[in-house]
């Protein structure tokens, strides 16, 4: 081999490896470019996610929002935003004030007990009822079920009077009411399985529609509010006169038939 095609292959190996070591570099270059660029996005995704965060977390919740939304209140209401509830006969001269929160063991014991007899009297014109619902056991053991079963208790009444009573019956029967911690009633569907129970509510498209709506959850936190602002600090709590219906002697609510008898027929006479 002559010593100038020594000399040529030898610059022609060292030109390939120039342009080798370029075209590596700009692979490194790009590298290098699309890793700076990823952990760019990443942090910019970091940030968005934490923004959108914020943002979620200072938006009002479902039920803080409907505190401040314009009520649509149930039919057979009456008073600022309906919640004033009497169920009754025009004609009965008496109201029994009933305070009552759905999630509220002991009121599913008092029911379970007492609303047969309730229920009877009502009919037979011995008395009105003025209902009260309270949502505070929402805050005590946590969840949203007592909101969400008053907001359904606002669908019954607008089918009903009637188809009120026997829904509020069936919430806190043993079948259905469960136990104080357990928030089934923040269900739609499980207020809907409860509704099957009550001829009147059972395939009721627009019962169903206002419960899966929330049509009555503006009104059920005016209606949360009233209690708040009736004084009464228990459920279950019964007024008449503005006098605690109570057990002779006691300050505790009458939770048999026998003592509710005898309670009422004294606060009538009163």
């Amino acid at each position: 081999m002559s010593a100038r095609n020594n000399q040529a292959n030898k610059a022609a190996a060292r030109e390939r490896i120039r342009v080798e070591r370029e075209r590596q570099a700009k692979k490194d270059r790009a590298r290098r470019q699309l890793v700076v660029g990823v952990s760019a996005l990443a942090v910019l995704a970091a940030a968005g996610g934490i923004g959108y965060a914020v943002v979620q977390s200072n938006k009002p919740s479902q039920w803080e929002a409907a505190a401040k939304a314009t009520v649509t209140a149930p039919k057979n209401t009456s008073g600022t935003n309906g919640t004033t509830v009497v169920v009754g006969e025009a004609s009965a001269k008496k109201t029994l004030e009933l305070y009552e929160d759905s999630r509220c063991p002991v009121c599913a014991t008092f029911e379970q007990s007492v609303g047969a007899t309730v229920e009877k009297d009502v009919e037979a014109g011995k008395y009105k009822i003025k209902y009260v619902g309270a949502t505070f056991i929402d805050d005590a053991a946590t969840g949203e079920g007592s909101k969400n079963a008053l907001s359904a208790l606002g669908a019954a009444l607008n089918v009903s009077p009637e188809a009120f009573l026997k829904y509020k019956a069936a919430l806190y029967s043993t079948t259905f009411h469960p136990e104080e911690n357990d928030d089934k009633f923040a269900k739609d569907s499980y207020l809907l399985e409860v509704a099957d129970s009550v001829p009147a509510l059972k395939g009721n498209a627009e019962f169903k529609k206002n419960v899966e709506n929330g049509t009555f959850d503006a009104w059920a936190m005016k209606m949360s509010k009233a209690f708040d602002d009736s004084g009464v600090t228990g459920t279950p709590t019964l007024k008449m006169d503005g006098k605690k219906v109570t057990v002779a002697g006691s300050d505790n609510p009458p939770m048999t038939a026998a003592e509710f008898t005898t309670a009422i027929d004294a606060a009538l006479k009163g």
